[in-house]
């Protein structure tokens, strides 16, 4: 593979903190969103997040990420019905007793309308190998870590944009490969329902943990 010069800007020591509390403060005013308005979502917001999420890094640079767009209601509802049904026995049956007292302050229960009321879901499918042109199979590395790396820009890129999220990770997720008609090499990571906050919507009045609790300097 070529390989092209590369000199980012170097910037003065000011300017480098400016931008990075800038970012930080625009960062944790994010919450994850289960109030939505719906209000129409320009498909390109949609995509320039996904391109976004796609300037990740990722092991051996195999760009392990599928993010499936969903807009369909009839789609969109038929996901709603499928996730709500593996949430309610994970609620009833498969959450212990500790899960659920740890879930209790945020409110949550198996119960997901903003499913239907967002006007996109998007579902971000790991590869967890690829296929050559001769139908080879090709090993992906560090799947899981690439991938989460390409959420996490994702997200920032909706925030950026105004547009609301959160990480939705029904359990099982195998639902969402049958209804998105995905191949065996893909497995659902995270479902993000995408749109903007209603009105009147509320979050949880959540406290970051400071820095010396997540920072360990030698």
């Amino acid at each position: 593979m070529a390989h092209l010069p590369y000199r980012p800007e170097r910037l003065p020591h000011e300017e480098s903190l400016a931008r990075g509390e800038a970012l930080y403060a625009e960062l944790d005013a994010r919450r994850s969103v289960r109030f939505f308005s719906d209000a129409p979502v320009p498909r390109a917001l949609v995509e320039i997040a996904i391109r976004t999420a796609s300037t990740a890094p990722s092991g051996a640079h195999m760009q392990p990420w599928t993010f499936v767009a969903v807009s369909d209601p009839a789609l969109k509802a038929r996901i709603r019905e499928a996730a709500e049904r593996e949430e309610k026995e994970s609620y009833e049956t498969r959450m212990s007793d500790e899960w659920r007292e740890a879930l209790a302050p945020l409110g949550t229960d198996w119960r997901k309308p903003y499913l239907e009321t967002v006007p996109w879901i998007v579902v971000l499918f790991a590869q967890m190998w690829g296929t050559a042109p001769d139908g080879r199979r090709v090993k992906h590395y560090y799947v899981p870590e690439s991938c989460g790396i390409a959420a996490g820009l994702f997200i920032a890129s909706l925030h950026r944009m105004g547009l609301s999220t959160l990480t939705h990770t029904p359990s099982p997720m195998g639902f969402l490969s049958e209804l998105l008609e995905r191949p065996a090499n893909e497995k659902p990571m995270i479902l993000f329902p995408i749109g903007f906050a209603a009105p009147d919507a509320t979050v949880p009045d959540l406290t970051r943990k400071p820095l010396d609790a997540i920072s360990v300097w030698r």
